[in-house]
């Protein structure tokens, strides 16, 4: 009866320390992902805070399932090595081809490298996992704005344009963007009440996009000029 009693709470032991390791990780998951998803979230990008953390928080829990339900040693690893090719059919859903350009690789890249911190927690690589956070942070952060500062990243300008002659106006935005070599991505024309209006979309950088706006007022042809959106690329 003591042998039975004894085995009873060698069992209870383990269970225990395999519990407790296990939660400790999916909550160290969690948090990770979670962190890296509230900057994506105060940035308003499409995977914010909850995707972050759902995809840092699944990667980890296949990571400890498939060490868990593993028939042998050489199925360890079968279930979390299918997380990579999950996470990138994700991450292509996230990819927008829209008028002319591409959007969203910044948000791809940063769920595959969340998948990966939380196959870290899940491997038990606490300090690997919190040390990729802190990169991943400063990549976001940090770079964003210095790209951001030396204008080292395009974005899509949309303007509109109205006047009472369509030709005339097409005619003097191809001719202003000759002149800065830019070109339009998309074009869209409406008339109302005698009057046309011409939205279009051009890819540049913020100072070029300034001076091409400086230009388009300048021009006697058109009765009004606006800047009616702006798309970043990532």
């Amino acid at each position: 009866m003591n042998s039975l009693h004894s085995v009873m709470d060698l069992l209870r032991s383990e269970m225990a320390v395999v519990l407790s390791s296990t939660l400790a990780r999916l909550v160290i998951a969690a948090i990770l992902g979670g962190i890296i998803g509230l900057e994506r979230q105060l940035r308003h990008k499409p995977a914010g805070l909850r995707t972050n953390m759902f995809i840092c928080f699944g990667a980890a829990m296949f990571t400890l399932l498939s060490k868990e339900l593993a028939g042998g040693p050489g199925d360890s690893a079968r279930i979390a090595a299918q997380i990579i090719p999950g996470i990138g059919f994700i991450g292509a859903g996230s990819i927008l081809h829209s008028r002319g350009s591409v959007t969203g690789l910044t948000t791809a890249a940063t769920l595959f490298v969340v998948a990966s911190v939380g196959m870290a927690v899940g491997g038990g690589l606490y300090i690997t996992a919190v040390f990729a956070t802190f990169l991943i942070l400063i990549a976001l952060a940090v770079l964003g704005r210095m790209e951001r500062g030396f204008a080292l990243r395009t974005a899509l300008y949309t303007y509109e344009v109205a006047g009472s002659n369509v030709e005339a106006m097409l005619r003097e935005v191809n001719r202003t963007l000759e002149e800065q070599k830019l070109t339009m991505q998309s074009v869209h024309l409406a008339s109302t009440d005698g009057e046309s209006r011409l939205v279009f979309a051009v890819d540049c950088e913020r100072e070029e996009q300034s001076l091409f706006l400086i230009r388009l007022h300048e021009s006697n042809v058109f009765g009004s000029v606006k800047s009616i959106g702006t798309t970043e690329h990532e």
